[in-house]
């Protein structure tokens, strides 16, 4: 942008330098100066219609120096924009096509808003894959800039969608601005894979949360309503919230501790096994803070003689190396 508005800048002074130059030596008209000028800089040969004098002549080949040499420069710069940038468009799409359609267990991401960002930036940092759908070029762009696999078009649209291979997806994320843009979303999801699992924004607005259960998605989140929550909560119980953050975030050590999830596989050598035969506690040095039984059935503070069974999900909290040691096992 930068680049067209200086070598716009440069063009009218040309041209304007040309056309006061005819006039002052010629004694031409505005509009014949401009002609003589267009026609000089831009070495088309027309004839000309203002009969050159010896002066003339001169300001005429400084003209062409000058006016030639920077159209040349100009038509290179539109040429490099033209062809490259559309070259690198098209490579680039297919680039990214490719390794979208490798992509399995992933999840999709449809919008870049604040939101998407940020689950975005989180789903980097704990290795998982997914690709963002978005339409605004803008965004498209910031997508590129840090390395996403990114489609571009409507999210709600079925081509759109099957690119994004939604039929090998873990789960969608539909948190674009509008409730009615998220409650299509989750239907057009919902309509081409059953078993996807989906999570939309809601405005919080009435009713929105229930049109988009209806839709298909399995958790509805109101970002205001959690941020209300979470507020609320910082006044009345600081501490159980600061110790949370340090536990969850993945990007600070302070504690050295994590809460973490991990899924019990039927092979695991602690399946069917009561949690205190497991030694999770005197191995690991981890607290299992709940068991999540396959039914959705929820177990907190689980008492030493409850029994680990095949897809179980333990959420554990300790250190993370201990985690990566049982999530080994398991």
């Amino acid at each position: 942008m930068k680049k067209i508005i200086v070598s716009a800048i440069l063009l009218f002074v040309i041209l304007f330098f040309g056309t006061c130059g005819y006039m002052a030596i010629e004694g031409a008209s505005v509009l014949d100066g401009l002609y003589m000028t267009v026609i000089t800089i831009t070495t088309v040969g027309y004839s000309e219609i203002v009969p050159l004098h010896p002066i003339g002549k001169i300001f005429t080949m400084v003209l062409i120096v000058i006016g030639a040499g920077f159209m040349l420069y100009l038509f290179s710069e539109i040429t490099e924009a033209m062809v490259e940038g559309g070259l690198r468009r098209i490579f680039g799409r297919g680039s990214m096509e490719k390794k979208v359609s490798g992509l399995k267990k992933h999840y999709i991401v449809c919008g870049f808003g604040r939101i998407g960002r940020g689950i975005c930036k989180i789903l980097k940092e704990n290795n998982r894959d997914f690709v963002i759908i978005e339409k605004d070029p803008v965004e498209l762009q910031k997508i590129n800039d840090l390395g996403y696999l990114a489609l571009e078009g409507e999210a709600s649209v079925d081509d759109v969608l099957l690119k994004a291979r939604i039929n090998e997806a873990r789960g969608l994320i539909a948190v674009v601005t509008s409730d009615a843009d998220n409650v299509y979303i989750s239907l057009t999801a919902r309509g081409l894979n059953p078993n996807l699992y989906i999570m939309a924004r809601s405005s919080g607005e009435e009713g929105a949360e229930t049109k988009l259960l209806r839709a298909g998605a399995n958790k509805v989140i109101s970002p205001y309503y959690i941020g209300a929550c979470r507020m609320a909560q910082q006044l009345v119980r600081p501490t159980v919230i600061d110790f949370i953050d340090l536990a969850v975030n993945t990007s600070t050590h302070e504690l050295g501790l994590r809460l973490e999830e991990l899924a019990v596989s039927a092979k695991a050598k602690i399946v069917n096994m009561p949690l205190q035969s497991s030694g999770i506690r005197k191995k690991y040095d981890l607290i299992v803070v709940a068991i999540k039984r396959e039914n959705g059935e929820m177990l907190f503070n689980p008492n030493p003689q409850s029994m680990l069974l095949p897809g179980d999900i333990m959420v554990v909290l300790g250190e993370q190396e201990h985690i990566k040691g049982l999530e080994q096992e398991l």
